[in-house]
């Protein structure tokens, strides 16, 4: 596996990272459980998950800005809190959001796979074709940083270039006129709380930005480049959802977009298309999440190797040969890959949500209140983005207690376990 190595990421490359996570899953598996959420006004919800999430990268960008490193989050957190259980923990919490959004990535890919044939009985294989994706990533991450990025830039290019295709030629099909999505005979009345909670799904979609700050040291003029890559990763994702929001809402009545939630924009292309479409929309969601998967390894084996250099987390050899970079590569994707197997789509996103949520609200108050001078932030801005993600992590976690409270006491569980762990690992070890 490739060492750190400064100058190595050109700005094109680190755009290619943030988009190849952000565009790797998100908007192929979530557009449907975003329109569950919020109805046939779905299209306008990935408009508001992107205000807020530019809100939110303006603390990473100016955190990157002072403290280029490759550690990323890991390092904001420390610089704002210390060598404490709260800035680790945080840290870990970002590390397995990361994680489950590999294994969501992973199950998105075996999802839109079996579109291509007839699937009937052969669910099984879901989770197995994640698990195959999971393990093709950890191969290409073995390689070095040039390659990645390479391999990255390229299919970040086609995917990009395909979605833009595959929804303006629907747009066009259906003479772009921009249609929410017939309701049908079923009724959907979504509440406030509904509409507030799919904001914080779109902002899954969109969270890939954060890969970027976990390169910050490896990209080239890190103070100029990170920020712009921030900022031109999150533009070209949100053109790209709206664009395909808009061509599925346009093309497939509400009820079939919330009935194939998890291939909505396969099922999209049948209607104008038919098995041509299907062919063109799942060969781009392969390469799609293939890219977006390998981007996150790359990015979360990084922060858990720098963990383990600093002595903040535990680490074991388990017999293993090769330096600490390499066996964090090899837990991230076991884990995920057991993440994998055990869970659906749809519980892999709420907990993805929520672990990041919470970790995001303690980076904003911890700018504001520990470094606010230092690094010179608009205060309003950091409040602002702290606001919003405090409301938004508050609707969905009240939606799922009523709809499905396994996700809260998993989440809430996990966030637990995580913080009781490091506390007792860093009064013993520290």
């Amino acid at each position: 596996m490739s060492e750190y190595k400064k100058n190595s990421i050109t700005l094109l490359g680190a755009i290619s990272l943030g988009t190849g996570v952000m565009i790797g899953a998100g908007i192929f598996s979530l557009l449907g459980q975003v329109a569950e959420l919020s109805g046939h006004l779905f299209p306008f919800i990935f408009i508001f998950g992107g205000i807020v999430t530019g809100f939110s990268s303006y603390s990473y960008i100016k955190l990157s800005n002072e403290f280029p490193s490759s550690g990323g989050i890991a390092t904001f957190l420390i610089k704002e809190y210390g060598k404490t259980p709260l800035s680790v923990s945080a840290a870990m919490l970002m590390v397995f959001s990361m994680i489950i959004n590999q294994s969501f990535v992973g199950r998105t890919f075996g999802t839109y796979t079996l579109q291509l044939f007839d699937s009937t009985g052969l669910e099984f294989l879901v989770p197995l074709l994640g698990v195959g994706l999971l393990g093709f990533a950890f191969l290409i991450n073995i390689l070095s940083n040039q390659f990645i990025q390479t391999f990255s830039s390229i299919i970040s290019l086609i995917k990009v270039m395909g979605l833009c295709i595959f929804a303006i030629t629907i747009l066009w099909v259906v003479g772009f006129t921009f249609t929410p999505a017939e309701v049908g005979s079923q009724v959907f009345n979504p509440t406030l709380s509904g509409y507030i909670a799919s904001v914080a799904l779109t902002m899954i979609a969109f969270k890939g930005f954060t890969t970027i700050t976990n390169v910050g040291s490896e990209v080239i003029n890190p103070n100029k480049n990170v920020g712009k890559a921030i900022m031109i990763s999150i533009a070209i994702s949100l053109v790209v959802y709206v664009l395909l929001a808009w061509a599925v809402s346009s093309n497939l009545s509400l009820e079939n977009i919330i009935k194939s939630k998890d291939y909505a924009l396969a099922e999209a292309a049948r209607p104008a298309f038919g098995k041509l479409g299907v062919w063109f929309t799942v060969t781009i969601a392969i390469l799609s999440t293939t890219s977006g998967v390998i981007a996150s390894v790359f990015a979360v084996s990084r922060m858990v190797a720098m963990l383990t250099e600093m002595e903040l987390i535990p680490h074991s050899h388990f017999g293993m040969a090769g330096n600490i970079q390499k066996h964090a590569l090899v837990y991230t994707i076991g884990i995920g890959m057991a993440v994998t197997i055990f869970f659906d789509l749809t519980r892999i996103a709420s907990i993805g949500t929520i672990l990041y949520l919470v970790m995001d609200i303690i980076i904003h108050w911890g700018l504001l209140r520990n470094l606010r001078e230092q690094v010179k932030v608009n205060s309003f801005i950091v409040f602002t983005a702290l606001s919003m993600d405090t409301i938004v992590l508050g609707a969905f976690i009240w939606l799922k207690a009523t709809t499905d409270i396994i996700v809260v006491i998993i989440s809430f569980v996990a966030i637990l376990l995580i913080f009781m762990g490091e506390k007792w690992f860093l009064r013993k070890n520290v």
